[in-house]
């Protein structure tokens, strides 16, 4: 992280010798921890001048944190009038690979822990946010990330849900993460129409009536839609 950080503070590529001076690392040291960096994408290397700078994956990360804070920011308000409104939990996150991670979660005074906490990564293909914006993906993309799952031999059923998925606008869930809780997820989608997050509130079954659910939704994809096109214009 420190050759990270100072490869940040620096406008152009750097030597190993001058990180291995800045940081007052053996030179072992510097050279292993800078070649991990490479393999890894985070510090690209450049041999014409035997350099070091930050790599693809290092800005690829300041791009997420970039485009996720305003999110919290804007979706936080929200997300906890809906969970108060139910007694329940609400919650921001993205997709990461073949998984969902979690970037926020608000809670209304007396509700359950639940799982999904902020920075918890569950299979996305078994998460009502998770499910909500594979619906978004192409075909390709959403089968690699249920087969990436070890779940391939499932797909035309999950396939026809995301088909339904997509259709309604909306995913929901019964006791598949927690039990005695439900979920209503909506993404957010980008100028590109791709799930760029998705919003959840989760709630307990016994507590909430089913006329009250379609008012609960209703405001969850406003929510959505109007971080939609807060964020991308869309």
């Amino acid at each position: 992280m420190a050759i990270l950080k100072l490869l940040s503070t620096i406008d152009v590529p750097v030597s190993a010798s001058r990180i291995r001076a800045e940081l007052e690392l053996p030179r072992s040291t510097t050279y292993h921890l800078l070649h991990a960096l490479v393999d890894e994408g985070f510090v690209v290397h450049l041999p014409e001048n035997q350099t070091y700078g930050l790599g693809l994956a290092a800005y690829s990360m300041a791009q997420a944190y970039s485009t996720q804070q305003p999110l919290v920011r804007m979706v936080s308000k929200e997300l906890r009038a809906i969970a108060e409104m139910v007694s329940g939990s609400g919650h921001l996150s993205r997709l990461a690979g073949s998984e969902v991670v979690y970037l926020q979660e608000v809670r209304a005074p007396g509700a359950m822990s639940l799982v999904t906490e902020k920075g918890v990564r569950l299979q996305a293909h078994k998460t009502a946010s998770g499910r909500s914006m594979m619906a978004l993906l192409p075909t390709e993309e959403a089968r690699a990330i249920f087969a990436f799952n070890g779940e391939g031999a499932g797909w035309r059923a999950m396939r026809e849900r995301l088909d339904a998925v997509r259709t309604a606008g909306y995913e929901m869930e019964n006791e598949e993460v927690s039990r005695g809780q439900a979920s209503f997820a909506v993404a957010i989608k980008d100028h590109l129409g791709r799930p760029a997050a998705a919003v959840a509130v989760t709630y307990p079954i016994s507590r909430v009536a089913e006329a009250h659910k379609a008012e609960v939704l209703h405001r969850l994809q406003a929510a959505a839609q109007s971080a939609g096109r807060k964020m991308y214009g869309s």
